[in-house]
């Protein structure tokens, strides 16, 4: 007997291929409106479903976990980070958690190095000016002054996938490439790197000139770069995060740049959830922040490529198999 299409719920509009090779594989209910649920919306949404494809937006915590619809077997989040859903109570209601590793790794990096050039460069800023204005006042020996990037010392936190791929790029651009990071890679990757491994990260911010974040949110990360450690950080520094919001104390960082100490920051993550912070805003409009809406991973390519892992853990998970990208504990 043929078997039964996996009935599955998408809580976000994915792209259009993606959609459409859902459909034909599965019985989906989409959330045409696209917009984020409440926790009442995704239970009801879930209901006769066997899946739910979920998106950093959804806060699959143990509550709304425990009221899931007993036919929900699997969350196959589209993405790769999962700090969004409780893995633990997940796993202790019998439900297979998914994502979609690696993926994004070439995206995210580009767009990290795009920031790291961007700010000492002023990039947005000569960018928008003659926009704004319909004229400039023409060249001068001290007109739009950045920062050069050959030869400054780059202190990367976190090389996993993400920390290499900046590395490799950065280091093509003559920085010079330092990290920190809960072990130390192999001999050979720091060689191919030209890396230098700090066992200290307070050691590391305070002889770097850019400071790139590429750690994952979990208990041990939590403010990492809090108060104390941004203002070890040297004179005319700046930061870069492409990673989660939670690992900096955004009013110290407002802080430190309003006073100079540091040349400013590129961020595609940032605290937004009553409003972005008003300190973050006003050095935005002064151009000594750039913010971009978390569009780190945002290409059509990654995201297909995303759909495609998605489809990929369902299709094994359904067929009594353990999916390749299984989350744990």
């Amino acid at each position: 007997m043929k078997q039964q299409p996996a009935k599955i719920f998408v809580t976000r509009r994915l792209p259009a291929p993606v959609e459409k090779r859902m459909s034909m594989l599965f019985d989906v209910k989409f959330n045409y409106n696209d917009a984020p649920l409440s926790k009442k919306e995704i239970i009801h949404g879930c209901q006769g479903r066997n899946a739910i494809v979920s998106t950093i937006s959804d806060q699959l915590d143990a509550k709304i976990i425990a009221e899931l619809p007993s036919e929900v077997k699997l969350i196959a989040q589209f993405g790769n980070g999962v700090d969004n859903v409780d893995i633990k109570a997940a796993q202790d209601k019998g439900i297979t958690v998914t994502n979609t590793p690696s993926v994004l790794t070439e995206d995210t990096a580009d767009l990290a190095m795009a920031l790291i050039m961007s700010v000492p460069r002023r990039i947005v800023e000569g960018a928008t000016l003659v926009a704004r204005d319909g004229n400039w006042p023409g060249w001068s020996p001290n007109w739009m002054l950045g920062r050069r990037l050959g030869g400054k010392a780059l202190g990367i936190i976190g090389l996993g996938r993400i920390g290499m791929a900046v590395a490799e790029r950065a280091k093509a651009m003559g920085l010079k490439i330092h990290y920190y990071s809960r072990s130390r890679r192999p001999e050979q990757i720091e060689e191919k790197l030209g890396a230098t491994y700090w066992s200290s990260l307070n050691e590391m911010l305070v002889e770097m000139d850019i400071i790139s974040l590429h750690t994952p949110h979990t208990s041990q990360t939590f403010g990492l770069l809090n108060k104390e450690r941004l203002q070890l950080m040297k004179q005319g520094a700046f930061l870069v995060n492409v990673s989660r919001k939670e690992l900096v104390d955004e009013n110290a960082l407002v802080k430190l740049i309003e006073s100079g100490h540091l040349l400013g920051a590129g961020l595609d993550v940032f605290e937004d959830k009553d409003g972005v912070n008003p300190g973050l805003l006003a050095l935005a409009r002064e151009n000594k922040v750039i913010l971009t809406p978390h569009m780190a991973s945002s290409t059509l390519e990654g995201r297909i490529e995303m759909g495609e892992i998605v489809i990929l853990n369902i299709q094994v998970f359904m067929d009594s198999h353990k999916p390749p990208h299984r989350v744990l504990v």
